[in-house]
């Protein structure tokens, strides 16, 4: 290893004492590596469970904080945490690359290049690796391993730091504990990440985090195929009842003869069919959490029942007249404006008041456009497994047409349209050790804006201008390529540009666009 490069580990020293954000202090580790080390691409993943969790990249597509790769479906990581050293693959390594498709500047599958990796080791447990990837064969050739190493430690004093700061680590005891549950409850309660990074989503971490150590009831409110369920899953599993059960009910899924039933139980003979008692969800619940899907549906005879129970803890199961006591913590999510059904007189005020201790709001997926890709990327590694796929990866073209998109089916829709592209993909017989490279056309969102962005923008533009018309031409062109595709609407527009309404407006019109500030429909025109 050079020597002379070590001056740029002076700052990530610094930073050890600085409170600094975890993304930020991760960057800093990934830019000081690169700066001893150089390189084209540079990963920073930590081991949580069987999987390694991408923390922060630097070279690598953007989707690549979205995917969780399993260690034993990736052998050179696998290689990388076995070994207590470095490891330097040959740059002919016939192992697969998990990044395969995801080093920017790579002509699509990787080919012969250069790469290693270090294990990072946290009070002598294996915490993550680190790894380093070079489109030169012979890049890391003449590299000082021992030297490598030592830097690692440096690496793992800034990780260490970083995870007390905020504190990430929890007690040995405490974990063993929460995973037991975990496992014994899978059948109930699937656990799925919350995946994102935007300031609406980390909102919304902030406020699940609020209210889940709270008695408090929480109505969570969203569009279809938000993740309102996950959110449900999320503020039980960070409760004070998180090793009781969570029981779910879809309130829309039953008939109004059976939801009684469903909620409160049976006993024999209560009804035509009944031939045995049965508890209801709500005694299946005792000491955890209820979570009604869909409230909004439930008939006003059951919801004077429901609203007793809330009340009391006293509840009759049908048929009965003995009284059983309770104690359920209550979840309830609907994709309707109970407010308004309040008004129109299809729904009781005084239970949605009750259910609404605590509002929360699961935002839409065109509001948290950031996310796209890193859902893109989890939802990718998820087919790579499931469709029996050596790898997938997004062009240029698809994370455009991703970005652009409305998603008027949110998350899930992203979820099966990934699916979807991944399959039609594979359908056109590259042999499977080949990388599926997904375009706009797998995805079936067409290209909106492949009138104005068909290359790349630093191939579009004259050597000859500055650096400030360059950019300012850029900025026209996406502008008026995006505001295009939402049919004129300004507020879409912002919204998929990720800047306030107004600043794109001003934006606009410096750059000699005429707007309107009304969202009539009316593209923008050139001034």
């Amino acid at each position: 290893m050079d020597h002379s490069p070590l001056t740029a580990l002076l700052p990530l020293l610094d930073d050890l004492s600085r409170d600094l954000p975890q993304p930020e202090r991760y960057r800093r580790l990934l830019l000081a590596v690169q700066a001893c080390l150089p390189c084209d691409a540079l990963a920073l993943l930590r081991l949580e469970g069987d999987k390694l969790v991408p923390l922060a990249v630097h070279g690598l597509s953007p989707d690549t904080l979205g995917r969780r790769f399993r260690v034993d479906q990736h052998p050179r990581l696998q290689a990388i945490l076995a070994s207590r050293g470095a490891t330097r693959f040959a740059a002919d390594c016939e192992l697969p690359d998990p990044y395969d498709g995801l080093v920017e500047g790579a002509p699509g599958q990787l080919q012969v290049h250069d790469c290693l990796g270090c294990p990072l080791y946290i009070d002598d447990r294996p915490w993550g690796v680190l790894t380093l990837d070079s489109l030169d064969p012979a890049r890391f050739g003449c590299i000082d391993l021992p030297s490598l190493e030592a830097f690692t430690h440096l690496a793992a004093a800034t990780v260490k730091a970083c995870e007390r700061m905020h504190s990430l680590a929890r007690q040995a005891e405490h974990e063993r504990r929460l995973a037991e549950t975990w496992r014994e409850a899978a059948h109930q309660l699937p656990v799925r990440e919350l995946i994102g990074q935007s300031d609406t989503h980390r909102q919304l971490l902030e406020e699940i985090a609020l209210v889940a150590k709270s008695p408090l009831a929480v109505l969570i409110s969203g569009e279809t195929g938000t993740g309102k369920e996950l959110v449900a899953q999320a503020v039980h599993r960070q409760s004070e009842r998180w090793s009781k059960p969570l029981i779910s009910l879809n309130c829309a899924a039953l008939p109004e003869s059976l939801v009684e039933s469903e909620l409160f139980g049976h006993v024999r003979g209560a009804f035509s069919g009944a031939s045995t008692a049965r508890a209801g969800k709500f005694e299946l619940a005792d000491g955890g959490t209820l979570f009604l899907d869909e409230v909004g549906e439930l008939p006003l005879s059951v919801q004077a029942k429901l609203l007793r129970v809330l009340q009391s803890g006293q509840l009759q199961r049908l048929g009965s007249d003995r009284d059983h006591h309770v104690d359920v913590r209550i979840l309830a999510a609907t994709n309707r404006d109970l407010a308004a059904a309040v008004r129109a007189g299809r729904f009781r005020a005084d239970l949605y008041h009750r259910l609404g201790a605590y509002p929360l709001h699961v935002p839409p997926l065109r509001e948290r456009q950031g996310d796209v890709l890193l859902l893109a990327g989890y939802f990718l590694e998820q087919c790579r497994t499931r469709l029996q796929v050596r790898n997938a990866a997004l062009g240029s073209d698809a994370r455009r047409a991703l970005l652009m998109y409305d998603w008027p089916g949110n998350v899930r829709e992203l979820e099966h349209l990934i699916g979807r592209a991944v399959l039609k993909a594979r359908a056109r017989g590259l042999p499977a050790s080949q990388l599926l490279q997904l375009s706009a056309t797998d995805l079936g969102l067409g290209n909106p804006a492949t009138t104005v962005l068909t290359t790349d923008p630093i191939e579009r533009t004259p050597w000859s201008c500055g650096l400030r018309e360059a950019v300012d031409g850029y900025q026209r062109q996406l502008i008026e390529a995006v505001l295009e595709h939402h049919q004129g609407n300004l507020s879409a527009t912002a919204r998929a540009l990720q800047i306030d309404r107004g600043n794109l407006h001003r934006l606009a019109r410096r750059l000699g666009l005429r707007c309107s500030n009304r969202d009539d429909g009316r593209p923008l025109e050139p001034g």
